[in-house]
């Protein structure tokens, strides 16, 4: 018999040590970022309720709505808000809200229709609240109108021909594209494209961001779609996280700037710290 398998065999089956590992040291570098961005985010939150922080940069996309309502309101023709596919509880789904909020603040002052068709079906107990809202903000809750919140249905592709339809029948003037695409995102703002209607477009799934790029006049890109939720409600926490964000990015970038002199002059052993295990 081969003694080496007999003396494998014997290694094998010996007694393991279980060791405890609560912590594990070589994870470090991945919880003190992650601890800091905590923390940063709950400075920064509280830093904006004191009245610090709470300028923001105007994005251009902000201006374009309220070019595109005007658009609508001179020509006579509604504005068309589609906030997405995604369920009630998809974050871009609920920054769209806060958008569909302001909007709906713009068009009820003045006097312009707004259809909102819906995707989702609790989707539309929220968008008929924040429509709503708008109006009642805007002092006019009796213009407010129920049955132009429309749910079409939950099929993606259904959703889609229906919304096309809308466009092609009604011709609104203003097409506001602002949640969570997919696939049907290139289907919708060609057929916007063809009524001649000014299309906005803002969605944080990058790999829908081209084809809206293309087929709209203004597309909010990924977080820039983020940041116009923030400035518009100017919510401390949402202002607050924003502002953590880019304190974040900051620093990540003076870290990449760190790692490379680290790798230029051959420091491993504080190189090997922003290597993620």
């Amino acid at each position: 018999m081969d003694l080496g398998f007999i003396t494998l065999l014997i290694q094998s089956t010996a007694e393991a040590a279980p060791e405890n590992l609560w912590f594990d040291p070589g994870r470090l570098n991945v919880l003190l970022p992650i601890v800091i961005f905590v923390l940063a985010i709950l400075l920064f939150v509280e830093l904006t309720k004191r009245g610090h922080f709470t300028t923001i940069r105007r994005i251009a996309g902000l201006d374009a709505i309220e070019e595109a309502v005007g658009r609508a309101t001179e020509m006579g023709k509604p504005v068309l808000y589609v906030p997405g596919i995604d369920e009630a509880n998809n974050i871009q789904t609920i920054y769209s809200m806060v958008i569909l909020n302001n909007v709906a603040q713009m068009v009820a002052k003045y006097e312009t229709p707004l259809v909102v068709p819906i995707c989702r079906a609790f989707v539309v107990p929220l968008a008929e609240e924040t429509v709503k809202a708008g109006y009642m903000t805007a002092g006019r809750p009796e213009a407010f109108n129920r049955d132009n919140i429309r749910y079409l249905s939950d099929e993606q592709f259904a959703f889609t021909a229906a919304v096309n339809g809308i466009m092609l029948r009604e011709q609104p003037a203003a097409n506001l594209f602002l949640g969570s695409f997919y696939a049907e995102s290139l289907i919708l703002a060609e057929t916007g494209f063809s009524t001649g209607a000014i299309q906005i477009a803002g969605t944080a799934n990058i790999h829908q961001l081209p084809f809206f790029v293309v087929a709209c006049d203004y597309t909010l890109i990924g977080e820039e779609f983020f940041a116009t939720s923030a400035y518009l409600s100017r919510e401390p926490d949402l202002l607050g996280t924003l502002k953590a964000t880019d304190f974040m990015k900051l620093c990540i970038m003076l870290l990449l700037i760190i790692g490379v002199i680290l790798s230029t002059f051959d420091l491993a052993s504080l190189g090997d710290w922003f290597q993620v295990r």
